[in-house]
């Protein structure tokens, strides 16, 4: 389960991304280029990333990259390249696939002869494109966190309402009283309250948070 807690409520109910590390050789001539996707969800976790892939390629002629966040925002470099045939290539490798919270790095050993402006906008998009292509694309649906209170003679009618919500228990504890912290989908929210004050007596003590996360369908 990938579990990362967001605190707004304007937020996507689903979008596609890909959770794992994976990378793609193009050659095109005599230069090779080295496309690499990693999920990030941050400007300031992108930045962590380049700064280890200048470091380990700190041969290379070029870094230039594209990120995606949920937000909507966006940013490329063309590191030095041709304003035009890197960055905003890759970014629309990436918007191709309609991928967020992702940042493809295209690491650029030059061999020596120049491609030309189309010809090398076409190796930054088709080493994004071919990379994209071989890597694992994944649903992430939005959840919303909440605290619930019961008394145990409650709880088996409890774990009915949850699984016929499709939600799921993240936590469980059990004391004087069992408690949960459950996630549900924002549109079965107010239908979970209810079913569950219904079985209850109205005896449940549900704390419906302001935070919600995004789980691998």
């Amino acid at each position: 389960m990938h579990l990362t807690t967001f605190s707004s409520k304007s937020l996507q109910k689903q979008f596609n991304t890909v959770l794992e590390f994976n990378e793609n050789v193009y050659k095109e001539k005599s230069s090779e280029f080295i496309a690499q996707i990693y999920y990030v969800e941050s400007f300031e976790q992108a930045d962590e990333f380049l700064e280890k892939v200048r470091k380990k390629y700190f041969d290379a002629n070029h870094h230039c990259f594209a990120i995606k966040l949920i937000s909507g925002d966006a940013r490329s470099s063309d590191d030095g390249e041709p304003k035009g045939t890197a960055g905003i290539r890759i970014l629309n490798a990436i918007e191709h696939f309609n991928l967020m919270n992702v940042m493809i790095i295209v690491i650029r050993y030059f061999g020596g002869t120049k491609l030309g402006f189309g010809p090398l906008g076409k190796a930054y998009y088709q080493s994004s494109f071919e990379l994209l292509e071989k890597s694992k694309i994944v649903k992430m649906i939005l959840y919303q966190l909440i605290s619930v209170q019961l008394e145990f003679n409650y709880v088996s009618q409890f774990h009915k309402i949850v699984n016929n919500l499709e939600g799921i228990i993240d936590k469980s504890e059990y004391t004087e009283l069992a408690n949960f912290s459950l996630l549900i989908k924002p549109e079965y929210v107010n239908k979970f309250v209810n079913e569950s004050n219904n079985a209850t007596n109205g005896k449940a003590k549900i704390q419906i948070l302001q935070s919600y996360t995004y789980i691998k369908s």
